[in-house]
């Protein structure tokens, strides 16, 4: 029998071993451009439960399915015309489309809701994965639940270890957060979940509309539960209150954000300045696991202003502080 938990190249001989995981209601770790998934057969009721195991996840938190185009999740889903725009332009991509169900996916996958969460990954091994299992695939983010999200195999193994059958590594994603969630039921979009696909992004193709709160931003993962969150208390820093680093004084504390901290609080233990708000999206999540494993004792991030990317740290940061 072959050990759980292996780490293994991304190469035809392992993606053909994979698929055959993931046919048998097997789990697989495996990389997207946005963060490593926690793949199953998404039709496959006991192996979704797995997945819940596996992570310690609510079973009310809804998964996201990944699938091969717009024509299979036209298989699961009922597509209108907003989704179809959506598709067009952010397919493949990091963009998830909340549309009613058709029945398909079982009740386990959809966390009981009428809806499911649809998407394309741009990753060629999650696409490759997809096409040689021949089953759509539900992915979370391959950590134990509540956790920073792993944009690396290495995070993958610290978190879940033989309760996966197999990790597949493709090196470190590429985004780093996970994907932007829209609810596409309605004739517009109404963003359940902020990413990379920004709003300014989405404005450009298809009307957006109010309503992201409430029952509706239940559709999407990442809304109901603590999140990303590190085993150390997480400070957030405005750029000018300097209660943050007052709470600081005596422990041994970790920086990061885009711009410097004040020179006068005393020196971090580590420190991170990021040159880009792209380059902190896809810093975060492995920063907080480095600086967690560093032995200090509080982090303080700082929070970007509202727009574009920024809207999508703001809110991990925000989740990852509660």
């Amino acid at each position: 029998m072959t050990a759980k938990g292996r780490i293994v190249p991304a190469t035809e001989e392992y993606l053909m071993e994979a698929s055959l995981i993931i046919r048998r209601g097997g789990l697989v770790a495996f990389p997207t451009e946005t963060v490593y998934g926690l793949g199953a057969n998404a039709l496959d009721s006991g192996a979704v439960k797995g997945i819940f195991a596996a992570k310690g996840r609510p079973q009310d938190n809804p998964l996201i399915v990944h699938v091969s185009g717009a024509r299979q999740a036209a298989e699961y889903a009922e597509v209108g015309e907003c989704a179809l725009k959506l598709m067009d332009s952010f397919w493949p991509g990091p963009l998830s489309i909340v549309l009613y169900s058709t029945g398909g996916v079982p009740d386990v996958t959809r966390a009981g809701l009428d809806t499911v969460a649809l998407r394309v990954p741009r990753h060629p091994v999650a696409l490759s994965l997809i096409e040689k299992s021949g089953v759509p695939i539900a992915a979370p983010s391959a950590n134990r639940s509540g956790r920073p999200s792993p944009t690396s195999a290495g995070a993958v193994a610290d978190d879940l270890g033989s309760a996966v059958d197999l990790i597949i590594d493709g090196g470190p994603t590429f985004v780093g957060l996970e994907s932007t969630v829209v609810d596409a039921t309605r004739g517009s979009a109404a963003i359940l979940r902020p990413g990379c696909v920004t709003r300014e992004m989405l404005a450009r193709v298809v009307g957006l509309s109010g309503g992201g709160c409430g029952e509706i931003a239940h559709r999407s993962p990442g809304t109901r539960h603590r999140h990303y969150a590190p085993d150390i208390p997480l400070f957030l820093w405005d750029g000018t209150d300097r209660a943050p680093f007052r709470e600081a004084s005596g422990l041994k504390w970790c920086y990061m954000g885009t711009r410097t901290p004040p020179r006068d609080i005393g020196t971090p233990h580590r420190e991170i300045i990021f040159s880009s708000l792209g380059e902190y999206a896809r810093g975060l999540f492995a920063r907080l696991r480095e600086f967690e494993a560093s032995g200090a004792e509080m982090i303080i991030a700082q929070i970007p202003e509202e727009g574009g990317i920024g809207s999508a740290i703001r809110n991990r940061l925000g989740r990852a502080a509660e």
